[in-house]
């Protein structure tokens, strides 16, 4: 297609319309005259929280005059608006496959239609009687400061790992190209968009964003050697001045999240080092960007577990983002989406909410299951612990699926006012909107990889949200700290959380699968570096137990929390990653290996043994599993398993079970079986012991938790986890 547009000419539509008798709109036309021809035209309706969208056959090419400009019409019926103002958006894409284009292929203009009753319409038309049940499930349509507004924020990640556990000075041609590609995104992108919120006028518009401390050691490195070409020898000067500017709360409109220093799977390692991890991010962030990190966690692949809380706690974390869909799959009676929703059917166990009635699919973007509008709000997370004490914190929703469309490129690549609209409408129909606790959900991606991380995102996008939200007030832009300020959520009604991450992370499923690969076969890379590292870990927190002041603290420590890093498990098969762990761990081994003996031979030693969190196959006893084209039933005998060390050997490791509800009293206790060391093929030094134990079929709803001891008679004990046994 030659003589792409590049602006409209003229918009021809009636600015005002009388109502028909039955009080709804006559049959109208739109019609765009551009400058050249429209690969994809589109108009789009919005009245009383509900949209309309005329694109492909309904919008007619009229005229290819290249001096008059190219026509094209949009036929709207009639009925299908009602009495009050109509906002029409009219817009077209430069590509014919929008879903390839960026911000720049998008061109857009706005108008106005009101509809009125005049007085030969005014009386009601004859009507069916509406039932109680009809009348509460129409949409409620207010004005003013009684609108309903659906509220929603904007995440954006920032990352790299070391590239060499072992040696934070590893550099070499292909990582300097890696940073020299994202200059942009580690400068002066994110301070683009905070700037254009700041002079919209929206008083609480803002972003969080997150900064692996592992990624912020690199960039420092960067601006004092003048690696990838010298782009980061200021590359925070930007980023400091819009951490100053602040919202109509007094909050940051750049909210600096909290975050686990080296990117760690927060779930998967031991409560102390989730505390030391966020607590050595906090320090480093003030000193790099001039502002206090937040009291908000963006957890590393955002993936929670209930077990974390306490840490988090501990921490002096207030809230913690996770991904929407585990929410949704904690309801009773949730729709589960089949095979195409990436992950097994939620175990029972997970399932103990209220069961929600607003389940909706959503149309112009990807989802391979239902979401329940009505939950998208920020609420209190519970856990419960092995002593019965229970944990609470604020968790806030991020949406899973409208993120991955934001993830393309942001407006415009997600058709914000359609999507969101739908969400709007669908809680306007159930009468969902609470003025105390109003829905809000986040849109996280990584900002600096793919469309939310091109430039386009943060300035052309922007800048075109931001003209959108100036004409609908349905909806508004906000921090997350503005919200939790202006709408804090209730303690007492907590709720459960389904373990889980985000979608891209193998679709995030409970067992966090995506960190397990190859969990099935006799060796696993992946098993294997969480062997090799449960028995760093113990190894470096039983020195520090017995030596806290030891002079190879900090060097050991800081091997050990790189070694924790996501990354190492995320491209298993690859020798060059699935060989981090061990190298870290070798080299601390190397270092302090003599003063370990020690310790285990004087019998010092006053730390109990580490557990790796224990997983269970299969995943949902008695329910389904995976099979290779789809699901299939799973058996109802199930195995449970785990990692374990200890520097003066272990005596045993028991697994507790209790059911759900009654009496701990109730209380089984089984010895596990110790297999030995796990095998290894990346030569550790040391490595942890694998333990296993038989589940008893039929007992419903458990709780379960593994108590080891070491030959000193020290010991530990893992988080409380619960499980269906069908």
């Amino acid at each position: 297609m030659n003589n792409i547009f590049t602006k409209f000419l003229a918009i021809d539509l009636p600015s005002q319309l009388a109502c028909d008798d039955t009080g709804g709109n006559p049959a109208f036309s739109v019609t765009l005259t551009a400058d050249g021809a429209i690969p994809f035209p589109q108009v789009i309706l919005r009245q009383h929280g509900r949209e309309h969208l005329f694109r492909n056959q309904q919008i007619v090419w009229l005229t290819d005059d290249s001096e008059q400009g190219y026509q094209y019409r949009a036929e709207i019926p009639p009925g299908l608006l009602s009495e009050g103002e109509v906002q029409v958006q009219i817009e077209g894409c430069r590509q014919a496959n929008f879903t390839r284009a960026s911000g720049d292929d998008w061109v857009k203009t706005f108008r106005a239609l009101d509809l009125v009753r005049t007085a030969a319409t005014r009386q009601p038309a004859a009507s069916k009687p509406v039932s109680a049940s009809q009348a509460a499930s129409a949409p409620r349509i207010r004005a003013g400061k009684d609108l309903p507004k659906l509220y929603f924020g904007i995440h954006k990640h920032m990352h790299q790992p070391y590239y060499d556990a072992a040696n934070p000075d590893y550099w070499d041609g292909e990582k300097d190209g890696i940073f020299s590609t994202r200059g942009g995104p580690y400068t002066d992108f994110v301070p683009a968009a905070i700037c254009q919120y700041a002079d919209s006028g929206l008083p609480h518009a803002g972003l969080s964003c997150s900064w692996s401390g592992s990624l912020i050691e690199q960039l420092e490195s960067c601006a004092e050697t003048g690696r990838a070409g010298g782009r980061f020898s200021d590359w925070t000067d930007a980023l400091r001045r819009v951490a100053k500017l602040t919202t109509a709360s007094g909050n940051r409109r750049l909210d600096l999240s909290a975050f686990g220093f080296y990117h760690p799977l927060m779930p998967l390692i031991p409560a102390r080092n989730i505390v030391r991890q966020i607590q050595q991010h906090r320090e480093l962030i003030p000193r790099i960007f001039g502002a206090p990190a937040s009291d908000i966690l963006f957890p590393p692949e955002t993936a929670f577990h209930p077990r974390i809380i306490p840490a988090l706690n501990q921490a002096g974390i207030r809230a913690v983002i996770y991904d929407s869909i585990h929410r949704y799959r904690a309801c009773r009676d949730y729709p589960y989406g089949g095979p195409n929703e990436g992950m097994l059917p939620p175990n029972p166990a997970e399932q103990t909410n209220p069961p929600a009635d607003d389940w909706l699919r959503l149309s112009n973007v990807w989802t391979g299951s239902d979401i329940a509008p009505s939950l998208l709000k920020p609420e209190y997370l519970a856990y419960t612990d092995p002593d019965g004490t229970e944990h609470k914190i604020i968790g806030v929703p991020a949406e899973r699926y409208i993120g991955n469309e934001d993830a393309r490129g942001g407006f415009g690549a997600l058709q914000y006012p359609d999507v969101l609209g739908q969400v709007y409408a669908e809680l306007e129909r159930h009468g969902h909107f609470d003025p105390k606790h109003p829905p809000f959900f986040l849109l996280h991606s990584d900002g600096d990889n793919h469309g939310g991380g091109a430039e386009s995102y943060y300035r052309h996008n922007t800048a075109a949200m931001l003209e959108w939200l100036a004409g609908d007030p349905r909806f508004e832009l906000t921090t997350i700290a503005d919200y939790l300020d202006r709408f804090p959520p209730d303690p007492s009604q907590a709720v459960h959380l389904e373990p889980g991450s985000w979608s891209g992370a193998d679709n995030g499923d409970p067992q966090f699968m995506k960190w397990f690969s190859r969990y099935r076969e006799p060796y696993s890379p992946d098993l294997n570096s969480w062997a090799v590292l449960t028995a760093l870990q113990n190894a470096v927190h039983s020195l520090e137990d017995t030596e806290p002041e030891h002079p190879l603290l900090p060097k050991l420590a800081r091997l050990m929390l790189t070694a924790e890093a996501s990354d190492y498990w995320y491209w298993t098969g690859q020798d060059v990653w699935d060989g981090q762990v061990t190298r870290a761990a070798n080299h601390a081994w190397s270092l302090a290996g003599t003063e370990f003996q020690r310790m285990a031979d004087a019998k010092s030693d006053k730390t109990g043994p580490t557990i790796f969190p224990p997983w269970v196959t299969p995943e949902n006893p008695g329910g389904q599993q995976w099979r290779p084209n789809g699901l299939e039933p799973a058996p109802r005998e199930a195995t449970l398993h785990c990692f374990a060390y200890d520097l003066s050997g272990i005596a045993r490791v028991r697994l507790h079970l209790r059911p759900a509800a009654g009496d701990p009293a109730s209380e089984q206790v089984f010895d596990l079986t110790d297999h030995g060391p796990y095998p290894c093929e990346t030569g550790a030094r040391v490595t942890a012991h694998y333990f296993t134990a038989e589940l008893p079929p039929g007992l419903g709803d458990i709780r379960y938790f593994l108590v080891a001891e070491d030959k000193n008679g020290n010991l530990g004990r893992s988080a409380l986890e619960r499980i269906y046994l069908a």
